[in-house]
């Protein structure tokens, strides 16, 4: 559990550290383009979760954090797991912590990711997002693979 806490706290560290460059550097709602019709940088203020869902609903999304922060560490704690899986723990971790203290101190998420897909806008996001959505597909082919060695 030691080494998950650790590499959690880099996670959330690096997440931290981008987010704050963004805030010192750029103002709200500026872009700055990165590589033409395909990545740039865009500072937005998400008060909801994934995609602008449950905008305005800070207390309900915090509960849910907190929750969410609790069954992982629970599992990480609780369950047989190599280093692959303990890293992805640490990534959903850190993650998780990241987001969760941008809404307790700001009452938003700061998001600056954005890409356009073969003409596409996708959703903008941030370092935190992207070691959740990663950390949690691994569990899951992890899993699936457990599953498989199985039968």
């Amino acid at each position: 559990m030691k080494k998950i806490i650790l590499l959690s706290i880099l996670f959330l560290c690096l997440d931290i550290f981008s987010k704050q460059m963004v805030i010192h550097f750029m103002v709200e709602n500026q872009t700055i383009q990165i590589i033409p019709h395909f990545f740039s940088l865009t500072y937005v203020k998400n008060t909801g979760v994934a995609f602008s869902m449950l905008s305005g609903n800070l207390t309900f999304i915090l509960m849910m954090s907190v929750l969410v922060v609790g069954v992982l560490v629970y599992f990480a704690k609780n369950r047989e797991s190599g280093q692959l899986e303990n890293l992805c723990y640490s990534m959903i971790l850190g993650g998780a912590l990241g987001n969760f203290l941008d809404r307790i101190f700001y009452g938003y998420v700061i998001d600056f990711l954005d890409f356009t897909l073969f003409g596409f806008k996708m959703a903008i996001f941030n370092v935190a997002d992207i070691l959740i959505v990663c950390g949690v597909f691994l569990l899951i082919v992890l899993e699936l693979l457990k599953e498989r060695k199985k039968l």
